[in-house]
């Protein structure tokens, strides 16, 4: 691999860091299973464990708690420790919602990872779908409604605080998911609307793969035009080119800018917040926060509780965070049983093997 400096890589490194106010992040552990180091995330289902929620006792509880539910009082104990915060410093829970399947998604199960990585990810599609800027499977789109069914499910009957506010990945799968999540469930009457706002900090991390890659902002806005869409949104996808990819670091130093950027958005009395998104971008977000790693499959939600204290060193420097090269093979892989072989020598990528949109 080599490094490489891209001028939509250097400006989404500088825009990560060009919020009003920087925090410094803490994951409130306790409270959900997914904290735990005894739970395995390979075999977890949110839907059967109240999303995670630690049936437990909290410092907020009074004579009559024993009359709410478990969210109900976790709720109260959030709003309790907000209260009792010190001066610049707040609490939020972050319910991350990874994708339904999308064709991508199908396609490296079909092709295999070492193939899909080193060639088939970086087309367009192939003869049966199209992976690029990839829509939602039909499995997807079930699992997406899963989620949509279990917050109905919970809001009944665990009358769970429905989220102050939504944000959303631009890529297609996401904001599919989104919709259907959220959609057409019967809000308390005093919660906040589903308005979710689009943000360019919360798409996967920015690969080679075409999948990767955004549709324009008129798609967007004409797929869902009541939605907001950030201010700065560029209409074409200036952060993809097919030749340069991301680091982890460098995904690390957007996504920090994205939860700055939410907390700001956000009222110190909006305590629940939906981000709908993916999972290298969730797990990302998961490491700035400092959580344990805790994969998601498709349609999976965790929630966190985050503390966010303003930092004390004021903002950062700008940060310019290198992206890289690799070789890939420019024709199918003879074989991809457990690695890829070319059918000829593999060469970094100079040039997209597709066009996009």
């Amino acid at each position: 691999m080599k490094c490489a400096w891209s001028l939509s890589a250097v400006a989404l490194g500088l825009a990560a860091t060009a919020q009003a106010v920087s925090y410094e992040y803490t994951t409130v552990t306790g409270y959900f299973l997914q904290d735990e180091a005894s739970t395995d995330p390979s075999t977890f289902d949110y839907t059967a464990t109240n999303f995670g929620l630690i049936s437990r006792t909290y410092d907020a509880d009074s004579s009559s708690s024993s009359k709410l539910t478990q969210w109900q009082r976790f709720y109260n104990q959030v709003h309790e420790l907000n209260k009792n915060a010190p001066h610049k410093t707040e609490y939020k829970v972050f319910f991350f919602g990874r994708h339904g399947e999308g064709w991508h998604n199908a396609a490296e199960s079909y092709y295999g990872t070492p193939a899909w990585n080193c060639y088939w990810s970086l087309l367009d599609g192939n003869s049966t779908s199209t992976w690029s800027d990839a829509d939602l499977t039909p499995a997807g789109i079930a699992q997406a409604q899963t989620a949509h069914d279990f917050w109905a499910s919970q809001m009944s009957s665990e009358k769970i605080h429905t989220p102050d506010a939504y944000f959303v990945s631009p890529l297609t799968r996401a904001l599919r998911t989104a919709n259907i999540t959220f959609t057409d469930l019967t809000l308390p009457k005093k919660a906040a609307a589903f308005e979710p706002v689009v943000m360019e900090a919360l798409r996967e991390g920015i690969s080679l793969h075409t999948c990767d890659h955004r549709r324009s902002k008129s798609y967007i806005a004409g797929l869902f035009p009541d939605w907001e869409i950030e201010r700065g949104f560029s209409e074409e996808d200036e952060l993809w080119n097919g030749v340069t990819a991301e680091t982890p670091a460098a995904q690390d130093v957007r996504s920090k800018g994205a939860l700055d950027e939410m907390v700001e958005r956000t009222d110190t009395k909006d305590l629940f917040v939906s981000v709908t998104a993916h999972s290298g971008e969730i797990a990302s977000l998961l490491r700035v926060l400092g959580h344990r790693v805790f994969s998601l499959k498709t349609g999976a939600v965790i929630p966190v509780l985050v503390r966010a204290k303003v930092s004390s060193k004021g903002m950062p420097e700008p940060t310019k965070v290198p992206w890289i090269t690799s070789a890939h093979c420019t024709a199918p892989p003879v074989t991809s049983l457990t690695t890829c072989v070319c059918a000829s020598s593999a060469t970094p990528v100079t040039t997209p093997l597709v066009t996009g949109f």
